[in-house]
């Protein structure tokens, strides 16, 4: 019986349990904020432009009252959560990833460095000054330096 609580000790001490938890006490938390906004503020100011209060806005089939007003508060509810956890969770964590993604490629370099395109420009007019008839365009500029025109 011991070997049974001990596992379960470990279990709930491990951090992703703990983490569900404090998640799901946040989300209640966060559920009462969205619906105090939505109901408190946006649902007024739809009802102003209704004339009348958008939790009422309702119609009548064969004496069955429809409300349809809370179903459209339902929709803004569900839309301003679904923006809040857009932009404040998930665009974060995706720039957090391609943060680490990047971090993780090994960085491309350009094919030359700065001293190794001076190189090659020196290269290509000293064999110009030489008489030779090779332009700078017609040599890959990875070629090592020439020393013939030295």
């Amino acid at each position: 019986m011991s070997g049974l609580l001990k596992e379960f000790k470990e279990f709930i001490s491990r951090g992703n349990v703990v983490d569900l938890a404090v998640a799901v006490v946040i989300g209640a938390a966060f559920t009462a904020i969205v619906t105090a906004v939505v109901e408190g503020l946006i649902t007024p100011l739809i009802g102003m432009i209704f004339g009348k209060d958008f939790t009422e806005m309702t119609f009548t089939i064969n004496d069955s009252v429809f409300r349809y007003g809370i179903v459209i508060n339902a929709i803004i509810y569900f839309l301003a959560v679904a923006a809040v956890v857009f932009f404040g969770v998930v665009k974060p964590l995706n720039a957090l990833a391609e943060r680490r993604r990047r971090g993780q490629e090994p960085v491309e370099e350009s094919a030359l460095s700065d001293e190794a395109v001076l190189l090659a420009e020196i290269r290509d007019l000293l064999t110009v000054q030489a008489g030779g008839s090779a332009s700078p365009a017609s040599r890959p500029p990875t070629d090592p330096p020439s020393t013939s025109g030295w």
